[in-house]
């Protein structure tokens, strides 16, 4: 099973492990079908999620409010939507910030 998926052509839907309290935001690696996220943010107030949402729209390339948290508000296991975004699930694994 992959990590990602795409919806109605267009959307695209990851499943991915967060951990929070991390010394820098990176995508870590591709493990049990998610894949894992590490945040500098701590896992308090939804600070994290937050940093998800800012991390996955800079990324995309999309304005933030078009990066929705689908599953997993107070878990580690989240699944998130990018409605249209700008290029593929690759471009996570670049170096931009």
């Amino acid at each position: 099973m992959s990590w990602y998926s795409f919806e109605n052509g267009r959307n695209l839907v990851l499943k991915l492990y967060i951990q929070p309290g991390a010394r820098q935001t990176k995508v870590a690696d591709i493990r049990e079908g998610e894949l894992k996220i590490k945040l500098a943010a701590p896992p308090v107030d939804g600070k994290a999620n937050s940093a998800l949402i800012v991390f996955l729209a800079r990324r995309f390339n999309v304005p933030l409010k078009y990066v929705s948290l689908r599953h997993g508000t107070q878990s580690r296991h989240k699944v998130v939507e990018i409605c249209q975004p700008s290029g593929g699930p690759e471009v996570l694994f670049s170096e931009k910030n």
